[in-house]
């Protein structure tokens, strides 16, 4: 098995050139750790910020290609995850057979430890949408591998910060959008900063590997809001009168049939599936990681005032 040594892990993550990815690769090249983004993109089509970091292009199909690109890595991240399904790009395909082909390479190729970037309530009995049973499956995957592995996933509400997709989208709909219609307004959030999220990954790495272990963290913001709330925070943010409409469950489902057939859909049926679980924690584990959860006003509320300029 592979083992670090002084404190230095070589992270691999897959995943790497998304919002959390970037963030988190920043955050683990500051700890001192060796970090390599695996991809099958072509490296030159990315644009990964930190040039120290290794950009590794690997078929994600293939468990021997995985394998033979985590030899020498001690701890392996897995960020991937989609909200919509489009083509051969299906929840169980991104969410729980990536996973076990993930867990397996990590087996063949020595790795000490796999880090599992899961989703809210997957762990809830009888998910309400293929979204969050694909995640469900995931976990289960992962953890079905051989007991030297250790496995440690994480369970984040909606993670906010500079450059992330649910701030960043309304933030552009609600500048031409007089009137917003909303789904699920009375849907629940504990939304967490990008900082205190990468901060758990980080603190999870700075721990002795223990083999064998099976741990989850439920990641959470100081404080949930509603839909309604968080939409009518970001236009205030930005300086913009907004009428807010809550749109009722049948018209929300209307919605959601409709747009799930256009090319990048900002709205599914299975995510008006998904919104009838509130994203919360019970129990919010960045407590557990000696990490005081940020307030979204305090890092929001700069940010989005910055994009009454752009």
């Amino acid at each position: 098995m592979n083992n670090p040594s002084k404190g230095i892990e070589h992270v691999a993550i897959i995943g790497g050139s998304g919002f959390v990815g970037r963030h988190l690769a920043h955050r683990l090249h500051t700890d001192g750790h060796r970090i390599t983004v695996l991809t099958r993109q072509a490296p030159a089509n990315l644009s990964i910020e930190q040039t120290p970091i290794r950009v590794v292009q690997v078929d994600p199909q293939s468990t021997a290609a995985l394998t033979e690109a985590l030899s020498g890595i001690t701890t392996l991240i897995n960020l991937a995850g989609i909200l919509h399904q489009r083509g051969q790009q299906s929840f169980d395909v991104v969410h729980a057979e990536l996973p076990a082909r993930l867990a397996q390479a990590c087996t063949k190729a020595g790795v000490a430890r796999y880090l599992h970037m899961s989703a809210l309530r997957a762990d809830m009995n009888q998910p309400p949408s293929a979204y969050l049973r694909s995640k469900a499956r995931g976990e289960m995957m992962a953890r079905k591998v051989s007991q030297q592995l250790a496995v440690i996933i994480f369970r984040p509400s909606i993670i906010f910060g500079e450059g992330d997709n649910f701030f960043g989208q309304f933030a552009k709909m609600l500048r031409w959008m007089p009137v917003f219609p909303l789904v699920c307004p009375n849907a629940r959030f504990a939304p967490v900063w990008i900082d205190n999220v990468a901060g758990a990954f980080s603190a999870v790495i700075n721990q002795p590997t223990q083999p064998g272990l099976r741990e989850a963290y439920n990641l959470c913001g100081p404080r949930a809001y509603s839909f309604r709330e968080l939409i009518r925070f970001t236009a205030g943010a930005l300086g913009l009168p907004r009428l807010i409409v809550g749109l009722p469950n049948w018209m929300a489902k209307l919605q959601g049939r409709v747009l799930q057939h256009l090319p990048g859909p900002l709205f599914t049926l299975d995510n008006y599936y998904s919104l009838q679980s509130d994203s919360v924690c019970e129990c919010n584990d960045l407590e557990r990681l000696d990490i005081k959860p940020a307030a979204l006003e305090g890092v929001m509320t700069p940010l989005l005032a910055r994009k009454r300029f752009d």
